[in-house]
């Protein structure tokens, strides 16, 4: 399955949405879905919020491969690279001692760092590759 759309809030939610919809149609397990759902949503976003900040948004492109035991999604934009050209580290950002020195964020790399199996990037020819892959296992 492949899919494009513009790098914005409203495209990342619809496009977000149909591979959720279209996966669990092709077989996705069910006890996976909400893991993988939520680890695109943190990479898409990342790309609309931090690849294309400054700079007029492009296309998202992508490509999931569903497998009977795996499957690997291929993000791949035109925006900014990620700091220092990797992944970051995901350790999340430091708790405050009230509700209100609670982050707003950092808490995405951690997130899309616990519910993947593996995580892949490379930047190329001004191209942002990200892979995540999540295995699954046989339930039995």
């Amino acid at each position: 399955m492949d899919l494009n759309f513009a790098a914005t809030e409203a495209e990342a939610s619809t496009g977000i949405a149909r591979i959720s919809t279209c996966l669990e149609a092709q077989g996705l397990p069910q006890h996976k879905a909400a893991d993988v759902k939520i680890a695109l949503a943190e990479a898409i976003n990342n790309v609309v919020e931090h690849a294309y900040a400054g700079i007029t948004p492009a296309k998202v492109k992508v490509r999931c491969r569903l497998h009977e035991n795996w499957l690997e999604i291929l993000i791949s934009d035109t925006g900014n690279p990620l700091p220092g050209f990797r992944v970051p580290d995901g350790v999340p950002a430091p708790l405050g001692s009230s509700l209100d020195d609670l982050p707003e964020g950092g808490f995405g790399w951690f997130l899309i760092h616990e519910l993947t199996s593996e995580i892949r990037y490379e930047h190329t020819n001004g191209c942002n590759r990200l892979s995540l892959r999540f295995d699954f296992p046989r339930l039995g």
